[in-house]
């Protein structure tokens, strides 16, 4: 069960099902200045209950997420959307939350908007966190050509048996460690799509050298969507950036080894360095 406050947001023209935990807490930095709030931005198909076993852990900051459209509670789209069109409209979330500035972390998909945002929204970005992600589409290096194919019918994702199936095969691919998808929704056939084409269309090779956020790329060696070279690239290309590396987790180590993983996300939120930089 999830213990965060939903409510449906309406935002640049959609209506997003937005999730908080956490709300009013008061953590610090090292540097004793109040710890911003943290987005989470999910991967394809992914609603925000599944962030829970990371987000209960981030007790001591506000912790903000969405289901995109067409996703977990969010309605359809009406046209497809962009990855900068994503960036935009989190922009005016944040608006409408009156929060000007935020530390940011994309999970896989949501790591194309997360350096979306931090490109077009430096300002308004602390840190940012890129975790089993990579630079678009067209840049990736491909993961195991099973599981991308299994991801390229829409309709496997839209009956709950089915999406079950697929998302154990799709997330838990590589790691020993099991991930519960208990919590998880099957997504439209439209927000699928959406996800999958704006994905397929993006990159954020020309920009990547110019982030200058403080930046930590997280990958697990065993990642059979993401392969771990694609973070090797993030991180070469992102000047001072970090690099993480785990083991046995899969694609969704975040959710396998949520203990492990807020253990670093927090030191590196709080203005610590990484512990395995490359």
């Amino acid at each position: 069960m999830s213990t965060a406050n939903f409510q449906m947001v309406g935002v640049a023209g959609r209506r997003l099902r937005v999730g908080q935990w956490h709300v009013g807490a008061e953590g610090k930095s090292r540097d004793g200045t109040p710890a911003l709030p943290l987005v989470v931005l999910n991967g394809i198909g992914m609603n925000v209950e599944l962030l829970e076993p990371v987000a209960r852990l981030l007790d001591d900051r506000r912790v903000i997420s969405f289901d995109m459209p067409g996703i977990g509670g969010s309605p359809d789209p009406i046209f497809p959307y962009t990855i900068p069109h994503i960036a935009l409209t989190l922009a005016a979330l944040l608006d409408r939350l009156k929060i000007e500035q935020v530390d940011i972390m994309g999970i896989s998909w949501g790591g194309a908007v997360a350096q979306q945002f931090a490109f077009q929204h430096k300002a308004r970005t602390g840190r940012l966190v890129l975790a089993a992600t990579a630079a678009g589409g067209a840049a990736m290096v491909p993961g195991n050509p099973s599981i991308l194919g299994a991801m390229m019918d829409p309709m496997e994702y839209t009956v709950e048996k089915a999406l079950r199936r697929n998302l154990a095969m799709l997330y838990n691919g590589g790691g020993s460690g099991r991930v519960s998808l208990n919590a998880a929704k099957p997504p439209s056939p439209l927000g699928w799509a959406c996800q999958m084409t704006s994905f397929a269309t993006w990159t954020s090779v020309p920009f990547l050298p110019l982030l200058g956020v403080p930046t930590m790329v997280m990958a697990d060696e065993e990642d059979q969507l993401v392969p771990p070279a694609n973070a090797q690239f993030l991180h070469h290309s992102i000047p001072h950036s970090r690099l993480e590396m785990f083991s046995g987790g899969g694609h969704l180590f975040m959710l396998s080894q949520p203990e492990a993983f807020v253990e670093r996300l927090r030191d590196f939120l709080a203005g610590g360095k990484a512990r395995r930089a490359a």
